[in-house]
């Protein structure tokens, strides 16, 4: 593969795009949307600029793919950013215009159902970034993250390594967002362990290829995924979503990656700390440890069956985490084993 295309980044005082490419859920949830909105503006001194479907629930995938392109092609546009995720953009994939979008390379952020866009951007050798939608992360209740905050700055503005960090502590339970109550104070928070190493007596640097486990799942059946050789050398990113598959859905998907050969291609991996609490399943700390558990060992099962050697880290604060990190999608990250350091590069 090719060296990938590092695209330039915005400065404070640029016009972004802010897009719905998944789901066009500000137009039903505003209240995180707008404070989202707010603080591009007020604490990163961007100027966002929305496209027709951006607050439109069902859109069709090629009006989403029309919004993509207008972004992508403005020169005024130094960024892209999705507003959240959503269930559906496996449709608008085969709607874009790869030449278009390659002749105008730009920073994409976006995480969940936006595993299919940053996906794409890869097979165009464009880097792309994992995280930091304007509802979640932008938009968080009370005040962005500090954690979450200094990595999105970073990935927006700047270039080189950037040292991921340890939280102490993570927000679980979610509240109402059509609830303007809950934006008046910050969300509760609970301590966690530390991330959880295997095989940590080696260094491991390459490119990061991966996303929401549900959403490549999707892919595989779509045919979405290039040859096992693609991917050689590259660092796996997975993490689960607010849907909490069960460890037998995580151990099958990852099984039939096996199969395919995919996963012995990875010589590392970065596993997201599972989100274990939604509205349905209103789990207490118990049950979220158990969870969080149960998945870990579907994922070392899958490894010990496939690929013994790869290097993991377990619980890393990215992608429906609660403070989440921002991770390069094709950009390079180093794993140090042996110093537990994770370092990615912006």
């Amino acid at each position: 593969m090719d060296a990938p295309i590092i695209p330039p980044k915005p400065r404070p005082g640029d016009r972004v795009a802010v897009v719905s490419p998944a789901a066009g859920l500000p137009g039903v949830l505003p209240l995180p949307y707008e404070l989202g909105l707010r603080r591009l503006v007020e604490e990163f001194d961007l100027k966002p600029v929305e496209y027709p479907t951006t607050r439109t629930m069902g859109a069709s995938p090629q009006a989403r793919a029309a919004d993509l392109h207008a972004a992508f092609a403005d020169p005024e546009i130094k960024a892209v950013i999705a507003s959240i995720g959503g269930d559906d953009q496996i449709t608008v994939v085969p709607h874009l215009d790869a030449e278009l979008i390659r002749a105008n390379p730009k920073p994409f952020f976006g995480f969940s159902d936006n595993t299919n866009l940053l996906d794409f951007l890869w097979g165009l050798g464009i880097v792309g970034y994992h995280g930091a939608s304007v509802m979640t992360q932008f938009g968080r209740p009370g005040a962005m993250h500090p954690m979450t905050a200094a990595s999105a700055r970073a990935a927006l503005f700047t270039t080189g390594p950037y040292e991921l960090a340890e939280p102490g502590r993570i927000t679980e339970e979610i509240r109402d967002w059509a609830d303007p109550a809950t934006f008046e104070q910050e969300p509760a928070t609970e301590p966690v362990p530390g991330w959880t190493w295997h095989h940590a007596d080696r260094v491991v640097e390459g490119p990061t290829w991966g996303g929401c486990l549900e959403v490549l799942a999707g892919m595989l059946m779509a045919d979405r995924i290039k040859e096992p050789e693609a991917y050689a050398g590259h660092v796996l990113l997975l993490e689960t979503s607010e849907e909490l598959p069960s460890a037998d859905t995580v151990w099958r998907t990852l099984r039939a990656m096996g199969e395919r050969g995919l996963l012995r291609q990875f010589p590392a991996l970065l596993m997201g700390r599972a989100m274990a609490w939604n509205f349905e399943k209103r789990n207490d700390r118990a049950a979220r440890e158990t969870y969080r558990a149960e998945q870990r060992a579907a994922v070392l099962r899958a490894l010990a069956a496939y690929a013994p050697d790869t290097l993991a880290v377990f619980d890393v604060d990215l992608g429906h985490t609660e403070p989440q990190q921002v991770v390069p999608y094709g950009g390079r990250v180093r794993v140090d084993g042996p110093a537990r350091r994770i370092t990615v590069h912006y």
